[in-house]
């Protein structure tokens, strides 16, 4: 999942930040309110995680404005503002669900899943498909021709990714800044190395090729010849 972290506590936003990318999720981490809103209005995002008191704009007007504009990603507030009537007022301005600090990083990442259980609140689907290659986003559980695949997170990322761009063609550059947050061109066989691992364990134990190489432009996925 792609998650945005709206959170001015380093400390805090490193945790979270830390917990996610071990489960293969690629975090995105803001610690200004006004900054993240115009981030979660311009990208596409599976949950935000949002702080109450935040510099720039608070959380309450945050979600606020993003409901307003008619955006429905789920989001969780995480605070340390845990009276019922701050938790009303965080459920009540947009939010779907309320953590209070301190927290364990399991309660969130459940909390995380259970909403991604909740399809009526995505636009993201929860179940990915190309051919015989089934992705289960929630379950995070890859098979193929009922086969189940074992995946590493960042694997699985890579592979969510391109599945969510079938039939597209991804650039070297696109998929470090999708699966790795590189917002620049590192000297790295990063995306060489995952996408061969990637082949050697959907690809090459079966019939047919379905990740493939475009010369000179990137990678693609597609069930076609």
């Amino acid at each position: 999942m792609r998650i945005l972290v709206v959170e001015d506590d380093p400390d805090t936003a490193a945790y979270v930040s830390h917990g996610f990318a071990e489960e293969g999720h690629v975090t995105e981490v803001l610690p200004d309110g006004r900054d993240g809103l115009s981030q979660a209005m311009a990208e596409e995002y599976d949950v935000l995680i949002v702080d109450r008191m935040l510099p720039g704009l608070d959380g309450l007007s945050f979600v606020h404005a993003l409901r307003a504009a008619g955006h429905r990603a789920p989001v969780i507030f995480l605070t340390a503002l845990g009276g019922v009537d701050d938790r009303v007022d965080g459920l009540n301005a947009g939010g779907d669900d309320y953590l209070i600090k301190p927290f364990a990083f399991s309660e969130l990442l459940a909390r995380v899943n259970a909403l991604a259980r909740r399809p009526h609140l995505r636009n993201a689907e929860t179940i990915l498909k190309v051919g015989d290659l089934m992705m289960d986003l929630v379950a995070r559980k890859v098979t193929r021709a009922g086969t189940v695949i074992d995946v590493q997170p960042r694997e699985f990322r890579l592979l969510e990714v391109l599945m969510r761009n079938k039939g597209r063609v991804l650039t070297r550059t696109m998929l470090l800044e999708r699966v790795w947050s590189f917002h620049f061109e590192p000297k790295t066989s990063v995306v060489e190395t995952h996408i061969s691992r990637l082949r050697s364990k959907v690809d090459r134990p079966f019939d047919k090729e379905l990740i493939k190489t475009v010369r000179c432009c990137g990678y693609t996925i597609n069930d076609h010849e």
